[in-house]
């Protein structure tokens, strides 16, 4: 395997290369780069698996970086690395795809945890890609299957393979072309028992059949990408919508399904394919989904989705709905969210699936906060499509439960394991009390350290000591101070300073209050015996 370090410093490049464990990981070959422009040219010829990078760089920064990194090789794991903690850079890594968001300076333990996380994810993925084309080699004499490789290959490639003049005749370099895109989501695959082959194989036998009749286009399943159809026109492009039309009709009709269609922009070239299958995509993925539309078909000129919404703006308020611990606190805030999110009464596939991307990512945060094991989903689209109907509504209020149901587990999952911890926490909170007494410990320290709430630590020792943490800090000090004050050796004001106080002065009157004496006459008396 390769890694290659994108960052404009040499010295964080170095760093890296010192710290991660590369061989552990079974990564032979490091390279370096400066800038993004340099990045690009190294990976169009190396194809590292693994690619490090920092956000602000010179002639070309990270953000345009992971943006060619997902359109032209997206295999690759990308891991961010930088000295900005702005939620607009993690936005940012999460859309385009990265493993993990590193800031520097960067712990050698994080480091390696996370390379080691994007090493095994791109193994995983690896061996999913071998899968399929293994798959695709055992049964290429099957005509549906191989034609469905061999167009999927068409899409992916920049230049035109001479043997496919032959094998599609309607296959000319220099001509117009439009792609169409069809989405079979997992309620359609449900309605064929959960058989992934026979449902494109139905769905693809009804759209060629239709497509046949004009003589102008062809469908195929897209490989690269798992729940997708692509349709190809040549010819009749006035045609195209009227055809698209009827598809999604006769789907609907023959085997009561819905799956949206999306129209992609005219390509003047063959190699441009991709082009109009990624703005096919984007139409897609922009349409509003919650009017209850009768035909789900959405064409290029459709009108621009409002921009997105980010869940990453509210993680205060997460985080003062956790330590509620109740369940009331996120109805209120999902309220809000929801809000937000469908202003102008729109709602895009695309706002849903960055709102789970973002969920999953704080979801994650807060596993780890306490501890609690957490699997992320593996295919966020999939997840999305589970609250589509078979009329292709999308249900809002049944991803609201869903969520609600989440969040509860969570909640439940929190206050098991505090409840757990909190067994044996006061105990080491008055350890941790004792070796600290003389400095000034707040009770929002204590609560970092032992990750959890103040109220929860407030209540807990009041139970178990019956007096509050500053009643016992000052009972400690005290203690301590009688134990100096027996050492004549020792000024009031040093012994003083050494139990924490600053002011000899205040220091006098917390003992006198709390011993009835003062300093010099409890010395007095205990010297004397």
């Amino acid at each position: 395997m390769k890694a290659l370090i994108v960052d404009d410093e040499k010295h964080v490049r170095d760093g890296i290369k010192i710290l991660a464990d590369w061989e552990q990981n079974g990564i032979r070959e490091i390279y370096e780069a400066a800038n993004g422009e340099e990045a690009i040219k190294l990976i169009k010829t190396i194809r590292p698996e693994i690619i490090f990078s920092d956000m602000k760089m010179p002639k070309m920064d990270g953000t345009q970086l992971l943006e060619w990194i997902k359109e032209n090789q997206p295999s690759s794991k990308t891991i961010v690395v930088t000295g900005y903690d702005d939620y607009h850079y993690m936005r940012k890594a999460i859309h385009f795809g990265s493993t993990d968001y590193l800031l520097k300076p960067i712990e050698p333990e994080i480091l390696n945890q996370t390379l080691e996380k994007a090493v095994k994810e791109w193994m995983k993925e690896e061996a999913d890609r071998q899968r399929k084309e293994t798959s695709s080699l055992l049964i290429n004499e099957m005509k549906p299957v191989y034609r469905d490789r061999k167009l999927t290959q068409l899409m992916n490639s920049d230049s035109l393979q001479k043997d496919l003049y032959k094998e599609f005749g309607w296959l000319k370099q220099s001509r117009d072309y439009i792609a169409a895109l069809v989405r079979v989501n997992g309620k359609t695959i449900e309605a064929f028992q959960a058989d992934r082959d026979l449902t494109y194989f139905t769905i693809l036998n009804i759209i060629n059949e239709i497509m046949k009749e004009n003589g102008s286009g062809i469908g195929f399943r897209y490989l690269s990408q798992k729940g997708e159809i692509v349709l190809i026109f040549w010819d009749k492009f006035e045609l195209v919508e009227e055809i698209v039309v009827r598809i999604y009709k006769t789907l609907k009709n023959m085997l009561d399904i819905s799956c949206p269609i999306a129209v992609g922009k005219v390509v003047q070239n063959s190699s441009k394919l991709i082009d109009s299958y990624h703005h096919a995509r984007k139409v897609l993925l922009n349409r509003n989904i919650l009017p209850d539309k009768r035909i789900r078909v959405y064409l290029s000129d459709i009108e621009a989705a409002p921009s997105l919404k980010s869940l990453i703006v509210y993680s205060s308020d997460i985080e003062m709905a956790i330590q509620t611990g109740e369940i009331r606190a996120f109805e209120e805030l999902m309220g809000r969210i929801e809000q937000d999110i469908t202003e102008m009464e729109y709602l895009s596939v695309r706002q849903v699936i960055n709102l789970e991307n973002e969920y999953m990512v704080i979801s994650n945060k807060w596993f780890e906060h306490y501890n609690i094991p957490f699997k992320a989903p593996e295919d966020i689209e999939e997840r999305v499509d589970l609250f589509f109907d078979s009329n292709g509504t999308f249900s809002l209020e049944k991803y609201k439960k869903r969520k609600k149901r989440e969040i509860t587990i969570f909640l439940k999952k929190v206050k098991k394991r505090t409840q757990q911890k909190g067994n044996n926490i006061i105990t080491d909170i008055e350890k941790y009390l004792q070796e600290n007494f003389d400095r000034d410990v707040k009770l929002q320290e204590i609560s970092d350290h032992f990750y959890i709430s103040r109220e929860y630590i407030s209540r807990k020792f009041k139970q178990e000591f019956n007096e509050n943490i500053s009643d016992y800090i000052v009972r400690i000090r005290m203690e301590k101070a009688k134990s100096l004050l027996k050492n004549s050796q020792l000024k009031i004001y040093e012994i003083a300073n050494m139990i924490g106080y600053q002011d000899d002065k205040y220091f006098r009157k917390v003992f006198k209050k709390v011993e009835r004496i003062t300093p010099n006459e409890y010395r007095a008396e205990n010297v004397k015996q």
